[in-house]
């Protein structure tokens, strides 16, 4: 539409080096692999850094980008990934004070936010309508160099390794972001459904937010490490019903729905005690959920959409990683390998519950 941000965050049309070619996994066709390449080094444009990438979180919807699941779909060619973490290694013009080259830094999701509209200015950024996507709407951190604008770019504290930055900056956050909007709290019960790479840290977190823990999943190896991470209660929902046996412990006060489909949103529905929050945060193929008007009206259910994290969010995750207060359960894979680790993820075949890919 012309706004120079969409310009400027699009490297692909322009604003790359004249020399110079890096390594990245790039998007031609949603119905294709990604292909490893060579491509040009982009440049910073005004109020970006050029970020040299050590480590890349591999998200679910990283996946959803490259097969074009979404109604909006990326353009393409793209370059995925929004859980890219490395060095600064060069200034754009206008990139402010803030950042310096040699800075570790982590790019989200948020890649851009007008910074001006009433979202913007009341601290809800994430829910900037000129918003612009890490790995999505502009290029993203499956490669060895990124273009990310300055104001959204987060420092990353010297105590936490890139390969745990990389899933925090998203995974992490975006759970730490959908525990804390619930409002769950000491003596109260929280259910998580859905204990992988995003589940394992919404256990945590709400562990710290001083919560009983109750963790729902198909898989008992996946339960096993929910009460090694400290859940005080698992039900497998494949043996039990969820919602009869969290309401055997008086209701969840908080259920967060974190499996990618819709069954588990219902069940964390039913699971809520009288005047219960259900925090929606997956995102399944199928866009609909089936809820009671009468029971929601009657036992006053609070019903919430979450979306990943602020940039203070991001930085409060790194800050409780710093303090020893949560473990990011991870695997290696190298660039090269994206398209079996995205085959891997897809079939339930990931060995941690996140991949981080290294460049």
């Amino acid at each position: 539409r012309g706004h120079p941000a969409r310009i400027a965050g699009r490297p692909r049309k322009g604003t790359y080096q004249k020399e110079g070619t890096m390594k990245a996994a790039v998007v031609h066709d949603f119905t294709q692999p990604l292909s490893i390449e060579n491509v040009p080094k982009p440049e910073p444009s005004d109020g970006q850094v050029l970020v040299r990438i050590e480590a890349c979180g591999l998200c679910h919807t990283d996946i959803h980008a490259a097969h074009g699941d979404w109604p909006i779909k990326p353009p393409l060619p793209l370059i995925p990934g929004h859980e890219g973490v490395g060095i600064v290694e060069a200034l754009g013009s206008g990139a402010g004070e803030e950042i310096s080259e040699g800075d570790r830094v982590a790019i989200p999701w948020l890649g851009f936010a007008c910074g001006h509209c009433r979202y913007c200015n009341s601290g809800r950024e994430t829910l900037c309508e000129a918003q612009l996507n890490t790995g999505y709407s502009m290029d993203g951190g499956y490669a060895e160099y990124v273009a990310a604008y300055a104001r959204h770019v987060v420092k990353v504290p010297d105590a936490v390794d890139s390969l745990d930055a990389a899933p925090l900056s998203c995974a992490g956050v975006t759970v730490y972001k959908a525990v804390k909007s619930s409002g769950v709290g000491p003596s109260q019960l929280c259910a998580v459904f859905g204990v992988g790479g995003l589940g394992h840290l919404a256990v945590q977190y709400a562990k710290i937010q001083g919560a009983t823990v109750v963790a729902v999943d198909l898989e008992d190896d996946k339960l096993e490490m929910a009460r090694e991470l400290g859940a005080d209660y698992v039900v497998n929902a494949a043996e039990q019903d969820p919602a009869a046996e969290i309401q055997k412990l008086g209701g969840a006060d908080a259920a967060i729905a974190l499996a990618v489909s819709p069954r588990p949103f219902e069940q964390a529905f039913d699971s809520l005690a009288r005047g219960g929050t259900l925090m929606m945060v997956a995102l399944p193929p199928d866009n609909y959920v089936k809820l009671p008007i009468f029971e929601t009206v009657l036992r006053g259910i609070n019903i919430k959409g979450s979306i990943v994290g602020t940039h203070r969010d991001v930085e409060d995750v790194f800050k409780l990683h710093t303090l020893g207060r949560t473990r990011v359960l991870h695997e290696t894979r190298p660039l090269e390998e994206v398209n079996e680790a995205f085959d891997d993820i897809l079939h339930a075949r990931n060995k941690e519950p996140r991949i981080v890919l290294t460049v």
